[in-house]
């Protein structure tokens, strides 16, 4: 998926859901993109800062970014917010 098909994703949904990503060449995760300090930078690249479901409550505490991974958005093939 191209940068502006996953910004149009999500400003049509809320940054703060969980929402299922399926991937070109690895298993699908549900996570939840983040907009930190450097989002911008990374959405303009097509890098992506997600933080999967079972880490959502740790980084909701403790806001730390080493409980978030960059994903490449050409390898996401589907978004879908529940």
């Amino acid at each position: 998926m191209t940068n502006e098909q996953i910004e149009q994703f999500l400003t049509s949904k809320t940054l703060s859901k969980v929402i299922d990503i399926n991937f070109k060449k690895r298993n699908a995760i549900r996570g939840m993109f983040v907009n930190t300090s450097d989002f911008e930078d990374l959405k303009s690249k097509n890098l992506w800062r997600i933080i999967t479901e079972a880490r959502i409550e740790d980084w909701k505490k403790t806001k730390d970014m080493g409980l978030s991974r960059i994903y490449n958005g050409s390898d996401f093939t589907r978004l879908k917010a529940e």
